[in-house]
């Protein structure tokens, strides 16, 4: 893997996290590293789960659907186990 493709995957991580994120209601008590790390994560879950199914040319909006969607489910699971999250 090449230095750009290893900061798309942190630059696409970072975003695929902090939508993740924001659709979990509440605040998450944890780093933005460990959101990044989550985010880039589920891009790649996402990416393969969809990519063995579909091939559309184009943007592929179900398969980022489902890269927030494991992000959020990663981002809830974390915050769970750090004891971080609170109802609003």
């Amino acid at each position: 893997m090449t230095i750009g493709g290893v900061i798309s995957a942190i630059i696409i991580g970072a975003i695929i996290g902090a939508l993740g994120r924001l659709a979990v209601p509440g605040k998450q008590a944890i780093p933005i590293w460990l959101t990044i790390l989550i985010g880039i994560a589920a891009a790649l879950i996402g990416s393969w789960i969809v990519g063995s199914l579909t091939d559309t040319p184009g943007i592929d909006w179900i398969e980022i659907l489902v890269q927030v969607l494991l992000a959020a489910i990663g981002v809830f699971a974390v915050a769970r186990l750090r004891g971080g999250t609170r109802a609003p």
